[in-house]
């Protein structure tokens, strides 16, 4: 019976091949919009998460304040300030908190023969590559064995290798810090982290905390970093540290100002808000112009109805149910929406291809890698996401034109002129 009824439909297109093809123009060119809203939508946010994460997924940062409560003995007002001490007494009190690290970081002139940079010189352990996904491009990164015999070796940012080393090789080359020797030993791609403190780590050079010891007095450090054992940790650990440092400096472990941090879980809702948004709100402009084309199949579809009243009546007079009437004229339209669909997915194809990549922050870092543009692509989620609309709007289009040819009286059908 379906079989049957598909036949009739698809036969009933062909009597009139030029206003089908012309109808089925609309629905494709809907399609291609969603396809390609969608595609882009989905490589928007790609983009920005990834400079989102790429500062490290679960570092967080803690800046050392002044107390603002009267605790243990101790006024308001005193300074706080991270030594080894605090990180080892945070390792051993804090079981959500998987690794802790310290850093010292001075702005201080960097240069190679003639050229020369004052940016920020972060004296690091070698857990904080992991932790803030400082990922070598060429040679490696701090190991402990450069911490245990203080080591003068530099790890270069992709900027700051650029202005001192431009296109010639940097590993192995000598760099001089505050006018000390320094070997390069590693250097990083480019990182696009859209959060820095201090400056970006593009701009900065790394160098062995007990070797920027050597260069100024670190004993007290600029920031403490620690990762929780999982993101949706982030807010106990944060307890956790802000209470053992308190333990130890004598302040409340409620003080806020004493010890400010800076999570990156708490900032990935309005991360996904905005991303899910924007990718909402393309697909519903998308769904308007698939939505526009529909309107023009129930449109054909009213007129199918008028000009074959006398054989609906016909087909009623041999017996055929409501049903049946209602079932040809349904499928009719989801035929031409879905066989429109198919040639707006194969033309979404070939455009996303030859589009490729569209420009989006790569220009800003004057990078041409393509990692922070928008790549189009067609996913099977947005294939199915666009194959429902389509059915959807099918369904939509040819409904009231079937109900009203299913309505038809077959005596007056028969009488129609």
């Amino acid at each position: 019976m379906f079989l049957e009824i598909f036949r009739e439909a698809w036969a009933a297109l062909g009597r009139n091949p030029v206003r089908s093809l012309l109808t089925m123009t609309g629905i494709s060119w809907g399609i291609v919009a969603v396809t390609l809203l969608l595609s882009y939508g989905s490589g928007f946010r790609n983009v920005l998460m990834y400079t989102f994460e790429v500062f490290g997924k679960g570092a967080v940062v803690c800046w050392p304040g002044t107390t603002s409560e009267q605790a243990g003995g101790e006024r308001a007002g005193k300074a706080v300030r991270f030594e080894q001490e605090d990180a080892d007494w945070v390792k051993a009190q804090s079981p959500l908190v998987k690794r802790v690290t310290l850093e010292s970081v001075k702005f201080k002139g960097i240069s190679h023969e003639e050229r020369l940079s004052d940016t920020a010189i972060r004296g690091v352990y070698p857990e904080y590559g992991e932790m803030r996904n400082e990922v070598p491009l060429e040679g490696r990164w701090i190991s402990q064995e450069d911490i245990a015999e203080r080591r003068r070796v530099a790890f270069l940012g992709a900027i700051l290798r650029k202005k001192l080393f431009s296109g010639t090789p940097a590993i192995g080359e000598a760099v001089r810090i505050n006018g000390v020797k320094f070997t390069v030993i590693g250097t990083m791609d480019t990182k696009f982290s859209d959060s820095n403190y201090f400056t970006s780590d593009d701009e900065s050079a790394f160098i062995p905390y007990t070797a920027a010891s050597d260069l100024w007095d670190a004993r007290y450090a600029s920031v403490m970093l620690f990762e929780p054992v999982a993101p949706n940790f982030e807010a106990d650990a944060m307890k956790q540290v802000r209470a053992a440092v308190a333990s130890r400096q004598h302040f409340s472990a409620s003080d806020k100002r004493a010890i400010q941090m800076f999570g990156r879980m708490e900032f990935k809702p309005i991360y996904d808000g905005i991303t899910i948004g924007i990718q909402a709100l393309l697909f519903f402009v998308g769904a308007l112009t698939l939505g526009i084309g529909g309107i023009g199949v129930m449109n054909i579809m009213l007129v199918s109805v008028e000009e074959r009243v006398k054989e609906i009546g016909l087909r009623r007079a041999l017996g055929a149910k409501k049903s049946h009437i209602r079932g040809q004229f349904l499928l009719e339209a989801l035929v031409m929406t879905l066989a429109a669909g198919v040639i707006g997915m194969l033309l979404s194809s070939v455009i996303t291809a030859a589009i490729g990549t569209l420009p989006f922050l790569g220009p800003a870092y004057e990078d041409d890698s393509g990692k922070v543009d928008i790549h189009l692509t067609l996913s099977v989620v947005t294939m199915m996401l666009s194959t429902a609309i389509l059915i959807v709007v099918g369904v939509i289009s040819g409904w009231l034109p079937a109900m009203q040819a299913a309505k038809l009286d077959p005596v007056e059908a028969l009488r129609y002129e």
